[in-house]
């Protein structure tokens, strides 16, 4: 049976990117990966954990022949991480999306700390959002490459 809950993750390989808050700079980044996280009802620090573990190892940097085999740890990259709740969006039904799933302020802002955490602990450079800030988000997706993580299909 699949789990009912699921961290998602929007994973971008970026040459550089940023986040600012009612036009001040928050938080920015030179090549690296930009994380847009949501969390869902029923997530756990275990599915922050994991997904932060992926997030560093997933290996989707050029090496010297231009294949994708190395990690963010490997390549020393900067990490822009962004709460987004609306990637639990369900719009199968209507017009308007519905977040039901989304899990509540503050359990959502502890795992998306919880999980900014556990990057920071690679000693990479990390930089934030603000938790439910109207952000403007810019972005150079390199490659371009963008990966979607979903703990319910085990990443």
């Amino acid at each position: 049976m699949v789990p009912s809950r699921a961290v998602r993750a929007v994973v971008q390989r970026v040459s550089e990117a940023s986040v600012r808050v009612t036009g001040e700079l928050e938080g920015e980044i030179g090549p690296g990966l930009v994380v847009l996280l949501g969390v869902q009802v029923g997530d756990v620090d275990a599915d922050a954990d994991a997904l932060a573990e992926k997030v560093l190892n997933l290996r989707i940097f050029p090496d010297e022949a231009g294949h994708m085999n190395r990690s963010v740890l490997e390549t020393r990259g900067g990490l822009l991480v962004v709460s987004q709740f609306t990637l639990l969006g369900d719009a199968r039904k209507g017009r308007r999306p519905s977040f039901i799933d989304a899990a509540r302020p503050e359990e959502a802002d502890r795992l998306y700390l919880r999980f900014v955490e556990r990057l920071r602990l690679s000693k990479l450079a990390v930089a934030t959002g603000v938790f439910r800030a109207d952000m403007d988000v810019a972005l150079v997706n390199q490659g371009p490459v963008t990966i979607l993580l979903d703990s319910r299909k085990q990443f």
